[in-house]
């Protein structure tokens, strides 16, 4: 018993304390760093914008595609949920609860787009790589969680926010399409 609390004693002196849970680093104990907390506030400003667009285009709802509809409603999920999983704690099962649906939402929205064309039926884009990419990155996403890697889940997680949610939402804006057409039109 006296040389399991002298070791608990000499790892409190040294500043290792006790290790966190399975699966979660340190900084997933301390909570979002600075790139987390600007990646919630960029989805949540996202969010902003495409509700304002949605208002402003409400005259012109009954000529949309069903296809887009379910476009907008898959992204909407994944932007409500971002800050969510990324300012509060990690690893429990709300998170992961949170996680799957975020995750099914990013893979409906990329499945979705392959159906959403532009220049016609069968017209791809170059948006369209990017929907290739996250169906393949969202189930690296899945297994680097299930596996207890958080540094690639983190990775991946902080990608697929900035290529897919971000990137990808500002060129729903620009250049006449839709949102972009009643936000600025």
């Amino acid at each position: 018993m006296a040389v399991q609390g002298a070791d608990m004693g000499e790892a409190a002196i040294a500043g290792a304390g006790p290790k966190p849970p399975r699966g979660l680093t340190p900084q997933d104990l301390r909570g979002p760093d600075t790139l987390e907390r600007v990646l919630g506030l960029l989805a949540l400003v996202m969010l902003g914008f495409i509700f304002a667009a949605l208002l402003r285009g409400r005259d012109e709802w009954a000529r949309v595609p069903s296809v887009v509809w379910v476009h907008l409603a898959t992204i909407l999920v994944a932007l409500v949920l971002t800050p969510v999983l990324l300012w509060r704690r990690r690893g429990d099962a709300r998170h992961r609860v949170y996680g799957y649906v975020w995750s099914g939402a990013m893979m409906l929205t990329a499945l979705d787009s392959l159906f959403v064309h532009s220049g016609g039926p069968g017209r791809f884009s170059l948006i369209h790589v990017l929907s290739v990419f996250v169906l393949v990155m969202v189930p690296v996403l899945v297994l680097a969680a299930r596996r207890h890697n958080g540094v690639r889940h983190r990775r991946t997680v902080r990608g697929l926010i900035i290529g897919a949610l971000l990137i990808a939402g500002f060129f729903t804006f620009p250049f006449n399409r839709l949102l972009g057409h009643w936000l600025f039109g």
